[in-house]
């Protein structure tokens, strides 16, 4: 997990929140690394604090050759710039594989156009290893994005197929969607949704609901998940988990619930 928060990070640069002064352990902006050997990596996501990710992750640094990298290509769930601007960041790699839903690759069009002066991006259709399975979840669109049919929003099942492991990796869900629980079902982990914790949560810092955001809060999915080994990421520099001492933080916890920081691994 090389960033666990929502747009921003946390502390938040426009922000002097409560939690953003409180001076705990910064969280940069959500994204996922997997791999099934090791060695060919591939990123759920890509936020705009990618090069500080890979550079503080050991395996996706360079080498060994000089201008050898472990990134094999990207996944996006959706086109919000949290985890998509980390992108043009790697422009130097030249024909970067990437797979998103279609209104998602139309949004992208001017990213594509920076690229292409790079090398472009080709589209990611096999990992080796591993089976992807997508599933819609919402028709949130971000706000630059103009009108078009979604989906706009989807979550990944990926199974690795030597060890039967799953992970299920749904950072951004408006609703508990239709045939989520098949989708999850076996799912050796699931990175679900914890922008928020409440829906009216932004409201002490003047923001709109969480809903109408696209993402459903915590208090709204903890119920349905107790018990499971599930984790909560993208949260938001508001969501009152984020401090360790809150009662919210404890009572995810004992759900049995994850709230894993910045670097921390699964081998599933």
């Amino acid at each position: 997990m090389l960033g666990t928060a929502a747009g921003g990070g946390c502390p938040q640069w426009n922000c002097a929140c409560r939690l953003c002064a409180s001076g705990l352990p910064p969280r940069s902006q959500d994204c996922v690394a997997i791999s099934a050997d090791g060695t060919g990596w591939y990123l759920l996501n890509c936020s705009p604090d990618i090069r500080a990710q890979i550079l503080g992750t050991p395996a996706l640094r360079a080498g060994p050759g000089p201008r050898e990298i472990p990134l094999r290509g990207v996944l996006l769930t959706d086109a919000e710039l949290d985890h998509t601007l980390g992108l043009l960041m790697l422009r130097e790699a030249g024909g970067l594989p990437v797979q998103a839903p279609y209104a998602v690759w139309q949004a992208l069009s001017p990213f594509r156009a920076i690229a292409d002066g790079y090398g472009g991006w080709t589209s990611l259709t096999d990992l080796p290893g591993l089976r992807v399975d997508v599933l819609p979840v919402s028709d949130k669109k971000p706000k630059y994005a103009a009108a078009g049919e979604g989906p706009w929003v989807v979550a990944y099942r990926i199974s690795d197929v030597a060890t039967g492991g799953v992970l299920v990796y749904a950072p951004c869900l408006k609703s508990w969607p239709p045939g989520f629980d098949a989708f999850v079902d076996g799912a050796s982990l699931v990175l679900l949704d914890g922008t928020f914790y409440a829906p009216d949560e932004m409201a002490g810092v003047g923001g709109p609901d969480q809903l109408a955001m696209g993402h459903l809060p915590i208090t709204a999915s903890l119920p349905r998940i107790a018990g499971r080994r599930w984790a909560y990421t993208h949260l938001n520099n508001t969501n009152p988990v984020l401090d360790p001492t809150s009662p919210e933080h404890a009572a995810v916890l004992a759900a049995g619930a994850l709230l894993p920081p910045d670097g921390a691994t699964y081998v599933l």
